[in-house]
């Protein structure tokens, strides 16, 4: 191949096993987790550990044995505890993260039946969930804790979260874990490994060739006469690198199979660890030595457990090597620190013989080069043990607490004379502060020979400063908080050897909590005491699990790219713009059409009917032909035999350009260009100018707020099939608007919509973001369909979807706000500016909604807002979860909370005073009832025991100069249905079968939200009220199942009459003998919604979805890290359908919500390309950044006249909450600025990263920092 080919694509194409996902391409999601065992004849055992598929190469694999989710369990033959327990804890909700989080746990339990809370949360870090919120996936898994920790029920809560299908039992039966049941390793490779004769592998491919060398001399010869061949043990360096980079190895040397790399020695100075062995086996093999030697003998040791424990995921560290890591020589290693400062040495071979080379500060010679020779080969590493009055410690800040590269990281070591705080020696290594690991050098001189006090500290501080400098302008940005760093991590470091001197106890810095607690899902307060009392034929109302969750969890559920490959069928890989702002010259296809496998290009000329797509009166082309407006946009599409043969053509295809002046980026340029998508919108009640003069206090604010990626776990994926006669096609695409995409094609092709049959089985993921650009997408493969005439499948790569698709919309708000002294207020005038990217897309309903909920929970009575979609050279920004609704109301509540400061008055107290109260009309002159948003905001207060803890917060933050902790409470009023009063209607097809099966097909899709578990819950407590002969007429959920199910009724009545004791069978089948249709369409109309922007008034809404959260977090002031220790929220859904699917939508919501406000942060390059395009660069929530105490409360008693079963839609609101953990940041901030004497209102942008909320507290080394002036240098990333 031309590339080393992965075990991920041999479950794929050979061996069809589909449950395996590919979601990243690069080990950072663990949706391809699988477990791999191996034999090891030395000790005769055998070992299981967790490895990312998409990274293993088969080569690699000879004599192992890979379990994948397939082989451990199935609905076909019997499910495994795990795939059962994940599901009944309902902790699948679109289900493509699923596999690869059992495959985790699976692997956890093969080797640790009784795992501790410790065990999983560290085995699940590097599986990605953009669904779930994690917190049903940690409680499926905590069942399997040999200290049972106690679930729902214990807490109080009538109802248990895990209660699954039709459960009325109080307690779950789980199938039992019998470790003796698991598959056995395969004899034949135990055989093979006892008596095989190790030999040289070689495997040869169309551009590259991989040897592994059975021996140590053999690896030695080898690598001397190819030098610049790359040594590769787990994949997760060289293996990104080609894959993403378009390097090419014509030699890859795999030396897996030479023992001498794996041997580990002990010495009485220390001990040498083989290069070979994996992270893992590093830091299991220190913790077992730790507790071996005196603690003085270890301080080394404990330093490199603690780093091994942050460096990539559980996956990653079972497969990556010792001595990869050293040699790959990243910057911003974290191992490299340590063992330069812990004046560890390597022992190195070649054709010349060995010899030690220390880790000193010229082993690091430039980015990614060390002092070693390119024919060396590092065996082993030697770790010395320290020394009495000897420390050690590693300190790291990443952008996300586990798997994710550090910003920086740093190891320090100081050595006293006995008996003395004398330095005698002192190392200090820093990474993420250069293009190579740095040693501090001046400041160590600064330090050595005299007394460990504040003074020399002080003076340590001020060298530190100056001998670290980066230019503003340094690759990966964050200047100015990784300068502060340094400096903080030194303090650390101080901090922690006076502690040791036991000079002041007190000062110890604790780390931040991480134990996450069990938590509690409260139901509703239902009709029946509990479910024993509620009808056997009643489903509605209980929380059933997941339809499709046992499926999802055993890797059969069916996703896109699952579909099986047909005869002929052609992949398709887009061409992309590398220009932001450029006129086309020239487009030369000739070279790609010539390399293997490439059976056409596709371009706008081949395109037979509409060329664009059109919205707002806008035009979007499907392929740019003569001119480009973003980096990312589509030029043309290489169709091949395979998708490594269309993405090396699409390599090949020669673009040029002539740049067009002035490209457009940030807001500030748009605006002050006039750039924007008319129409722009304002909405006013009162006179804000008038009331402005009457006012106590005037402020005016900004606050600027990033995007988001949608980060769905599938990509856009789709597979067009041409029928074969009178231009038919068959579309298999994951979409959430099945409609827009057959239409878009059938324009495309110039065809009729009856011709373009659209399926969608599920989605994985979607958020918005499979709407418009997937009917972009579908339209450009049916064209590749239409002209080859042969099946053409599309599945875009992490980072292309990222690049092309958008994501949400960035904003930048301004506000002027006048108010009273007892805390109302009176007049807002806020101006809102999205970045709406170089298409209209639905920017402007997003910048209309965005103005529709600007009062959120507020009577305002002047109030004015203006809002307009700037137009700009970045990929277009689409629909995301909210809808423009978490960046209005983001910014009302800022308002709220400079009010509060400014006043000096608890902000939940000015929101209390600004509530709408009784009967109440929005300021587009909608009447509505704000009782149970109250409802909420007073039960959520009562539930998180506010006051009581507000006061602890007030306590802890006086006694911790160093760590704040902050709280926050925050309503939501949502908007449900749409102004745009066509999209309100639905329709279902309901068919009885002869044998009395049912099935219904229905225009709604399922993305994890449950929509089809909802549904068979309302139809069959429809069709059972059938077969009790009494049909009830109820508001239905489904409104258009509903009429359908009345018209069957209505055709069955004379059958059942005939034969009242009749089973339904019997009904069905005498019915069909009697020629009564058994099919019938049910249509539901929808509300008649409306909004005249010219009146500034209307009804664009059917209903209120209320919500209260309140948050506490607890910040490091000094590197600006947090934990959210606690989140209560209070939800008013109305009437629940399914308590459980819903309480899982919340959840995800409010962690989608976190990832916005805290965490998600979108960065582009000054030319507009875009830096963030993967997990490794793009954080997303981990199970790190769950609440230690997620609570969630359904509000008792409330009803809903405006939907089915008094239900409400949830899927959208409670995303906003998330940004409670940001005020309560903010909260934290606020006290640590406090310390250093700075009050009143402060800026701080969306999302508060740990850089924000760091450099916001404005601690003394913050304020060491020299600011670079803006203008004076070009910025490594926009300000977006």
């Amino acid at each position: 191949l031309q590339r080393p080919k992965l075990l991920m694509s041999l479950t794929v194409t050979s061996v069809r096993l589909t449950g395996t996902k590919y979601g990243c391409g690069g080990g950072g999601c663990g949706a391809c987790t699988v477990m791999v065992s191996r034999y090891q004849p030395a000790t005769k055992t055998i070992i299981h550990y967790s490895a990312n598929a998409c990274l293993l190469p088969l080569c690699q694999l000879h004599g192992a044995a890979v379990t994948t989710v397939e082989g451990i369990g199935s609905t076909k033959t019997r499910i495994h505890p795990v795939q059962e327990r994940i599901a009944k804890a309902h902790g699948s909700q679109c289900g493509f993260c699923t596999p690869g989080m059992v495959m985790s746990m699976y692997a956890l339990l093969r080797n640790k039946p009784h795992p501790t809370m410790e065990d999983i949360t560290q085995a699940l870090a590097g599986n990605l969930c953009r669904c779930t919120g994690y917190r049903p996936i940690v409680d499926g898994c905590r069942t399997f804790c040999q200290v049972q920790t106690n679930c729902c029920q214990a807490n109080g809560a009538g109802d248990c979260c895990l209660n699954g299908e039709g459960s009325t039992d109080e307690s779950e039966h789980f199938l039992p874990l019998d470790p003796t049941q698991e598959l056995i390793f395969p004899p034949e490779l135990i055989l093979m490994a006892e008596t095989g004769n190790p030999e040289t592998l070689t495997f040869c491919g169309e551009r590259m060739r991989w040897v592994s060398p059975a021996s140590l001399e053999e690896l030695v010869q080898l690598k001397a006469s190819n030098p610049k061949a790359p040594l590769v043990m787990g994949n997760t360096n060289i293996g990104p690198d080609i894959k993403f980079k378009g390097v090419l190895h014509p030699l890859i040397i795999s030396p897996t199979r030479v023992m001498e790399l794996f041997e580990v020695t002990q010495t009485p100075q220390g001990v040498w660890v083989g290069a070979g062995c994996s992270l893992s086996e590093v830091r299991s093999l220190l913790q077992k030595l730790v507790p071996q030697f005196p603690e003085e003998k270890t301080e080394l040791f404990r330093a490199l457990i603690q780093q091994l424990g942050n460096l990539g995921s559980q996956q990653i560290r079972n497969v990556a090597s010792l001595g990869g890591n050293i040699m790959s020589a990243y910057p911003n290693s974290d191992l490299n620190p340590v063992l330069a400062a812990g004046n560890c040495k390597l022992s190195v071979i070649s054709t010349g013989g060995r010899r030690e080379v220390p880790l000193n500060p010229d082993f690091f010679v430039s980015f990614g080069k060390t002092i070693l020779k390119p024919e060396e080969i590092v065996v082993s590493v030697f770790v010395p043990f320290s020394r009495k009055g000897e420390f050690v410690r590693a300190f790291r800040q990443a952008p996300r607490k586990e798997s994710s590269f550090a910003t920086v990281t740093t190891a320090m070591r100081v050595f006293f004379s006995e008996g003395s705080r004398v330095v005698r020696d002192v190392s200090i290594y820093y990474g993420g502060m250069g293009p190579t690991t740095v040693s501090a050098t001046k400041t160590c001189a600064a330090l050595v020979t005299r007394p460990w006090d504040d003074e020399t500290l002080s003076r340590a501080y001020d060298v530190l400063l100056d001998e670290l400098v980066l230019p503003p302008s340094a690759p990966g940005g964050k200047v100015e908080f990784r300068r502060s760093l340094t400096l903080s991590f030194l303090f650390k470091f101080n901090l922690e050897v006076l502690q040791k001197l036991r000079e002041m106890v007190g000062l110890q810095f604790l780390p931040l909590p991480r134990e996450i607690q069990p938590s509690l899902q409260e139901f509703q307060v239902r009709k029946y005491p509990s479910f024993k009392d509620q009808s056997v034929q009643d489903p509605v109302g209980r929380p059933i699990m997941h339809r499709s969750a046992i499926s999802q969890a055993t890797g059969e559920a069916v996703y896109c790219d699952d579909i099986p490959r047909t005869d002929g069928e052609l992949f398709l890989v887009l061409v992309t713009s590398s220009r932001a702002h450029a006129k086309i010259t020239g487009l030369d296809v000739s070279e790609a059409l010539r390399l293997p496998g490439v059976v056409d290009v596709i371009t706008a000329k081949d395109i037979p009917g509409k060329k664009v797509r059109t919205m707002f009166g806008y035009h979007e082309e499907l392929l740019a032909e003569s001119e480009v407006s973003c980096i990312g946009q589509m030029i043309c599409a290489v169709v091949a035999d395979t998708r490594a043969h269309a993405k090396r053509g699409a390599a090949a295809v020669k673009i040029s350009y002539e740049d067009l002046p002035d490209p457009v980026f940030t807001i500030e340029e748009a605006t002050e260009k006039s750039s924007f998508f008319e129409p722009r919108r304002v909405i006013r009640r009162g006179n804000v100018t008038e009331a402005f003069e009457t006012v106590d206090q005037l402020y005016e604010g900004e606050i600027r707020m990033g995007g988001q990626e949608h980060f769905y776990m599938e990509t856009q994926s789709m597979l067009v099939v041409p029928v074969g006669e009178e231009t038919e096609f068959k579309v298999y695409v994951s979409t959430q608007w099945p409609t827009s995409t057959q239409d878009a094609i059938a324009e495309t092709l110039d065809i009729p919509s009856n011709r373009v049959t659209c399926h969608v089985k599920r989605m994985g993921g979607a958020f918005g973001g499979k709407v418009t650009k997937t009917a972009v997408l579908a339209s450009i493969t049916s064209v590749a369909a239409w002209k080859t005439n042969r099946a053409v499948r599309c599945v875009l790569e992490r980072g292309e979807d990222m690049l092309i698709t958008g994501g949400r919309h960035p904003i930048l708000a301004k506000y002027k706000v006048g108010f009273m002294n007892d805390g109302r207020i009176v007049a807002a005038d806020i101006e809102y500016y999205t970045n709406a990217g170089n298409t209209v897309d639905e920017s402007v309903l997003v910048v209309e909604k965005i103005l529709l909920h600007m009062d959120n929970a507020y009577n305002i009575p002047n109030l004015q807002g203006r809002a307009a979609a700037c137009r700009t050279n970045l990929p277009s920004n689409t629909a995301f979860r909210g809808f423009g609704v978490p960046q209005s109301i983001m910014v009302v509540e800022n308002m709220v909370n400079d009010v509060a400061v400014v006043l000096g008055r608890p902000a939940d107290q000015i929101r209390e005073i600004n509530m709408y109260k009784g009967p109440s009309v929005t300021h587009y002159k909608f009447e509505f009832s704000p009782e149970n948003m109250l409802r909420c905001w007073e039960e959520c207060k009562v539930k998180a025991d506010y006051s009581a803890r507000r006061r602890a917060v007030d306590q802890f933050n006086q006694q911790n100069r160093w760590k704040k902790r902050g709280m926050s409470i925050i309503p939501i009023k949502y908007g449900i249905a749409f102004a745009e009063s066509f999209l309100n209607q639905a329709a279902a097809l309901v068919h009885i079968y002869k044998d009395g099966s049912v099935l219904v097909t229905h225009g709604g899709t399922e993305m994890g939200q449950g929509i089809h578990t909802k549904m068979q819950q309302v139809l069959l407590l429809n069709l059972l009220y059938l077969t009790k002969k009494t049909f009830k007429s109820i508001s239905f959920v489904f409104p258009f199942t509903q009429n359908a199910c009345q018209t069957l009724y209505q055709r069955l009545e004379p059958v059942r009459q005939k034969d009242p004791k009749g089973s339904w069978e019997s009904w069905v089948n005498a019915a069909f003998f009697e020629k009564i249709s058994l099919s019938a369409t049910g249509f539901y109309r929808g509300p008649d919604l409306y909004m005249d922007w010219d009146k500034m008034e209307g009804q664009p809404y059917a209903y209120f979805t209320f919500g209260a959260c309140c948050c506490e977090v607890e910040l490091d002031c000094l590197t600006g890290d947090y934990r959210t220790v606690r989140t209560d929220i209070v939800v008013d859904i109305g009437r629940s359908v399914n308590p459980s699917v819903d309480i899982g939508q919340i959840e995800g919501a409010f962690m989608q919500g976190l990832g916005l406000y805290t965490l998600e942060e979108l960065k582009f390059s000054p030319s507009g390309l875009l830096y963030t395009r993967g997990p490794s660069q793009y954080k997303i929530p981990a199970v790190c950044d769950v609440p230690l105490r997620f609570n969630v409360y359904l509000l008792s008693d409330s009803h809903n006249p405006h939907a089915i079963y008094s239900s409400k839609g949830i899927g959208e609101p409670v995303l906003f909450l998330g940004s409670s953990v940001f005020f309560a940041i903010k909260d934290a901030v606020a006290a640590a600025r406090a310390e250093s004497g700075l009050v009143g209102p402060f800026s701080l942008d969306s999302p508060a990263t740990p850089e924000r909320a760091c450099l916001a507290c404005a601690s003394l080394f913050t304020q060491k920092i020299p600011a670079s002036k803006p203008g004076s240098y070009k910025p490594w990333a926009l300000n977006i």
